[in-house]
């Protein structure tokens, strides 16, 4: 199978580069296809312009979304990693969903009626955060970032959500923890 990672942390040394590379370990050693795509990395720009805007109505689209957009055309399925920070998915993050998943490639409109257009190919989602998901169920966050993500965006768009993992204390992990986790992501993907 195609693999596409799309990775979102400045740290070589944070839990999620961990889980990435876990994820990569996982999906190579089963005989996948994996390309990561390294927002950081990358310096990939987040900030959607009314040039883009406007290019979307079009469908036309800068070439470095261009770019991206064909990594996920060759994808059969796509994981995001990344933290929750503030609630939410780090900027770089949000700007590449807001800049290449865009009207008439992600996603478009038949007579009013919105239709996902990545239909055909499976996500998956691994998300860190500080907070304890006690919290996080106490508070109806956990609900709401589902909500936000899972349905707003990913299935919005026509994948099919096959897993969202939240890792939770991700600022106190120990190595039994990081053990589980591990296995938690190599499960994910069976």
């Amino acid at each position: 199978m195609k693999h596409l990672i799309i990775y979102a942390h400045p740290h070589i040394g944070s839990l999620n580069h961990f889980l990435k590379e876990t994820a990569v370990y996982t999906l190579e050693k089963a005989n996948h296809e994996v390309r990561i795509r390294d927002l950081y990395e990358l310096n990939f720009n987040p900030v959607l312009s009314l040039e883009d805007m406007a290019g979307q109505r079009k469908g036309q689209v800068a070439p470095l979304v261009g770019e991206e957009q064909k990594h996920i055309e060759w994808a059969e399925a796509i994981t995001f990693i990344y933290p929750i920070w503030w609630t939410g998915m780090p900027a770089i993050m949000k700007g590449y969903i807001d800049r290449v998943m865009s009207y008439g490639f992600a996603y478009r409109y038949d007579q009013g009626i919105q239709k996902g257009l990545l239909s055909g190919k499976q996500a998956f989602v691994v998300n860190t955060h500080g907070k304890s998901k006690a919290e996080y169920h106490a508070n109806g966050m956990d609900t709401a970032l589902r909500l936000t993500s899972d349905t707003g965006i990913y299935t919005y768009c026509g994948l099919d959500l096959k897993s969202h993992l939240f890792f939770d204390k991700a600022d106190r992990v120990t190595e039994e923890t990081l053990k589980n986790w591990a296995a938690e992501i190599e499960g994910m993907y069976l």
